[in-house]
């Protein structure tokens, strides 16, 4: 499996981005997908996942409300719309398929393939 993640960049706060990440190489329907995102200095932690039918979603509680995972099967690309964006929002921001598990997972470890991740930086 690859995955190209994209759409980062500079926002200021309360603004919005979408980030994509399109899949190959495998059939994309048939794995959950989360996204991951690692500030400078500190451990990579979830932000959201989204199970292979798109049926469910899961979310950390820093971005519950505020950040939607959504994908399209056609198309073999998942999305994080982030709306609202602080920066303690700043990271670099990683895709990430989860062969094995029926749902979106929440831990690095449960991952086994990632994209090479986009920044994305919301001023003050």
């Amino acid at each position: 499996v690859q995955l190209q993640a994209s759409g980062g960049g500079l926002v200021q706060a309360g603004g919005s981005l979408r980030l994509s990440c399109a899949a190959s190489g495998r059939t994309f329907s048939s794995y959950a997908m989360g996204w991951f995102r690692q500030a400078p200095g500190k451990e990579r932690e979830f932000v959201a996942a989204i199970s292979w039918s798109g049926g469910s979603t899961y979310y950390a509680d820093s971005v519950k409300g505020r950040f939607t995972i959504s994908r399209d099967n056609a198309k073999n690309t998942v999305y994080l719309q982030m709306n609202s964006l602080k920066p303690e929002d700043t990271a670099v921001y990683y895709c990430a398929a989860d062969l094995y598990g029926s749902r979106g997972r929440t831990k690095t470890y449960e991952y086994d393939y990632w994209g090479q991740g986009t920044q994305v930086t919301v001023s003050s």
